[in-house]
Formats: structure tokens, sequence, C-alpha cells
């Protein structure tokens, strides 16, 4: 039997997932947490190290039950590596890691933005990598590190991304994959190579970068040493991979024109496949990205809402429910009971407004200091109202991102959606009946983990192409279809939901 592994280190731990080449149906998958740390409100770290030992960990449990249905560890084809974008990891000049990663969620480089952009230019920098400097992206994470901890700079020889650093311990190569270093905002996007003309705008030896390579291509191999750790075959093939985003992209079969990913996890997205680099240019800024896809010469825009599954998890974890809740509902886990609280209140929350604002903004308003609340609480408003608002404000925001890339001309046909939030029926019908389109789903339950293990298939010579696993193993499971009815409701609360971010900009966006 072909297997296929698929490694996803995503923001609150690292799913291993092994699948049939044939079919695309999982084997085997185990989820390993680690810490995110917040040292400073807006700051947001991880240990690489703790990163490494839960794919260690997860990836033994994989083989482990794989192993009890006569799976040999020879049967794995490739593995594909997908993780979360932006992340900064220095090594120092033996391998060794010089400071936590300061990951995508982090907020403190906001002014390192403001450098990067006069120092380059503002349109020279669209015109160089096709983006604007964002907080979330690793550029100004590294100037930081640069302005405010230059003995650990001065001790960096070179830059790496999350799942690259895990290609790193996995087969002992340096490199960067294509959709991943497309989020440093130090790739010409365009062109598919390190900017030459940012690196030397903002004085950055090119030496810190690796090569870049392709997503569907084999970067290493399994080293002796890992071959020991893990259970894993010393020479299997580690493909390139792709970013979180470009992985849940293929993982879905969002891999040709006319196709579109809806993402609820920590954060949401709205991504678009694209046959060109096309930029935003519907304001001075663009407000939606322009990334390589992990499918050879091709990109997709993308939107991002930076608090969607965030904003959830700070209700359950701050919130909560009463024990006779508990009590009438046991057996579900905490999202299922909110969502049963969710349920109780009508379409628009009876007037009550949630800025999922939690950790700054990207899509539509750029803004690293954007705070959220609710707005319209009244007396009458119960948790359960404060619930669905939530769910609610998050549809919202990813209708921000939606509405943005289609008014970039690109026609999209189908919009499948993915990512734990999506996997609650109430959060993906909301979410279809505010953005007015079906939703579907397919059966890559494990998303960025599924679609890197279809680059590994790629890599490893079982498919031909992207475009061609992505037809054998993926099939449509689910359609959820938009509510007619509620589409005054929700425009009008929509309505309201973009009026308030400009109106309260002078009080709620502002550095900690």
């Amino acid at each position: 039997m072909q297997t296929l592994l698929g490694i996803d280190l995503g923001t609150t731990g690292v799913k291993a997932a092994l699948f049939s080449a044939e079919d695309g149906n999982v084997i085997s998958d185990a989820f390993v947490e680690y810490t995110l740390y917040h040292p400073h409100p807006g700051w947001a770290e991880q240990e690489p190290a703790e990163w490494w030992q839960a794919t260690i960990s997860s990836i033994q449990s994989c083989l482990r039950t794989a192993a009890q249905q006569g799976i040999q560890p020879e049967d794995v084809r490739g593995l594909g590596l997908s993780g979360q974008m932006h992340g900064v990891v220095l090594l120092d000049e033996q391998g060794q890691v010089l400071r936590r990663s300061i990951i995508w969620a982090d907020q403190r480089s906001d002014e390192q933005c403001r450098w990067m952009t006069e120092k380059v230019g503002a349109s020279k920098l669209i015109e160089y990598v096709s983006n604007p400097a964002l907080t979330g992206f690793t550029a100004p994470k590294l100037l930081w590190v640069r302005d405010n901890e230059p003995e650990i700079f001065a001790k960096a020889r070179t830059l790496l991304l999350p799942k690259d650093y895990i290609r790193f311990r996995l087969t002992g190569v340096q490199a960067m994959e294509i959709s991943d270093a497309a989020g440093t905002c130090l790739l010409d996007v365009k062109h598919g190579r390190w900017s030459q003309e940012v690196l030397a705008a903002i004085g950055l030896d090119p030496g810190l970068l690796p090569p870049v390579v392709p997503a569907d291509a084999a970067s290493g191999t399994i080293t002796a040493e890992v071959a020991a750790l893990t259970g894993l075959a010393a020479g299997t093939p580690v493909a390139g991979g792709g970013a979180d985003n470009a992985c849940g992209a293929v993982g879905n079969g969002v891999v040709e024109p006319g196709l579109a990913l809806l993402s609820v996890g920590t954060s949401g997205i709205v991504l678009a496949h694209s046959n060109s680099p096309q930029v935003d240019t519907s304001g001075p800024v663009p407000r939606v990205h322009t990334f390589n896809h992990a499918v050879p010469d091709a990109w997709y825009l993308m939107g991002v809402t930076q608090g969607a599954g965030l904003s959830l998890h700070w209700v359950r974890d701050n919130i909560g429910l009463p024990e006779s809740a508990l009590e009438r509902w046991t057996g579900l886990d905490a999202y299922d009971l909110l969502a049963r609280e969710a349920e109780r209140v009508p379409a628009g929350s009876e007037g009550l407004i949630f800025l999922p604002y939690m950790q700054g903004e990207r899509t539509p308003h750029l803004d690293a200091y954007a705070r959220g609340g609710w707005i319209g609480l009244t007396a009458s408003h119960t948790r359960a109202h404060l619930i669905r608002s939530v769910l609610e404000g998050v549809a919202f925001s990813l209708k921000d991102c939606y509405n943005i890339i289609r008014d970039q001309g690109l026609e999209l046909k189908q919009v499948r959606a993915t990512g734990g939030g999506a996997s609650s029926p109430l959060w993906r019908q909301i979410i279809a009946d505010v953005l007015g389109v079906e939703l579907v789903v397919t059966n890559a339950s494990e998303g960025p983990a599924f679609g890197a293990a279809l680059l590994a298939g790629v890599a490893g010579g079982v498919y031909s192409s992207v475009q061609e696993a992505c037809a054998k193993t993926i099939r449509i499971t689910k359609r959820t279809a938009p509510n007619a009815e509620l589409a005054p409701i929700y425009e009008q609360a929509y309505e309201t939901y973009t009026a308030l971010y400009p109106a309260l900009k002078p009080i709620i966006s502002h550095p900690l």
C-alpha cells in the first residue's frame, strides 16, 4: 500500500496524518500541542524546540497506529510539510536556534513596517514584492530583532520559517519553500526569487536567506538520525510543502481558476486561485495579499481576519457555560455547547455586533492596533447573544475579504470551506447566509496536512501533478446553501458592522 505523510505545524500544535495515496483516506493521525507565549500585550512567540519534539511525537504516534494495520515505514512514499506562515526562526553558524520564534500573530513591529515602507518606498515595495509591509509578515519581525536585540542578530546566519525549520531538522537541508517565502515581504512574488532591491534598501544580507525551493519537488530526504527517532525509513523524500493556507487550498482541490477556499481556524482566510500574480489596486495599499501558490506557476489572492477561531476560543475560556448547561448537554465538547446556546438567538443577534479585532486586523483595515469588542449591548442580551454575535462578526470580517477578492474581477464559481470553525454546521450556515453563497465541504478533513501529503505524492512520483493528485483523492461531501430569507437581516447588520471601525478607530486603535 502506498501512503503519504502530511505534517502541519499549526499555531496550537502539530498535526501528523498518514493517507492512502490511492483514495486520500486517512489511515492514522495524531495531534500534539505546544505553548503559545505572550511576553507582552500584542506579542506572540513559540519555542522551535517544542515544535520539533511535537513533530517527533506525532510522527511516532501515526506510524504506531499504521503498523497495527500492517503498514510499514517503507510504505510511506513521501512526507510533506505545511505550516503557519511568517514566523522568524534565526539560526547561528552551527544551526542552533538563537531565540524564540516571533510568529505570525505578533504585532510588535509596527515601527519597523513604517521604516521599511519609507526606505523602499510604498509604491516600489508593492512593485517589488506585491504586498505592503505588515506586522504579520516576516521582514518587519526580523528588523525588530535587528533593532532591539543586536547581539542576537549579529550571531544570525540563516533565517527560516517555522515549517522550514522542521525540514532542516528532518533532512539537514536549509531551504525555504516558495509559497511560504512569498509571505516574508522579501520575495519577488511575480518571479519567485528574493528581491535584491528590497534587501539592499533595508540593509539585509542576502546570505541570511536560504534557497527558494518548489512546493511539489523533493527538497531533501529523511536522515538516518531522524529515522531512528521517528520510525520513518531513512531516505524518504521530503517535499517542499507549502504555507498552511496554500496547503489548505491544495488539500481542498483549490488548484484551478474559479475556485476559492474559506478557512476558519485561529485566523480566518478567503483565498482564490489565480493564474497570474494579480495585485489589489482598489486602494493606495493592497488590502488582500498576493502570494505564490503551492501549484507550479500559479498564485492566489488572500484576505485574512486575524481573530476568527481565536475570538470563539476567547469566549470559551472567559465566558463559558453554566453547570446546568453542561449537565443538559453531557457528551458535547465546549464548542458544541457554545453552538447550542447560539442557536437559540435569531439571525442578527437582535442588534448586537461583535468586532473580531482581538489580535489587530489585516483585511481590510491593515491595523495592528485595532481592538475588538461588542457594540449595541443592552440589558436584554444574554450570553447566547454574545456567542452568536461572535460567529456573525467573524462572518462579516470574512465577507470583507470575499468582497475585495471578488471585486478584483476573479470569477468565483465555488467556495470550499475548511478549518475547525467550518466544521460547525451553525457557523457554516451563518457564513453562507452572510456571504450569500453556497459553501461546499470536501472529504479533506485534515486540510493543510492533506495538501502537504498530496505535494509529497507529486514529489515522490505517485502523481504526475498537483491537479492529478486532487482529482484522484478529493470529493465534495456537504453543501450549505444560503437562506435567502435572512439576506435583508444580514445586509443591514453588515452595513452597521462596516460603519463601526471607521467611527471607532480613534478609540479602539492605538498602542497598548
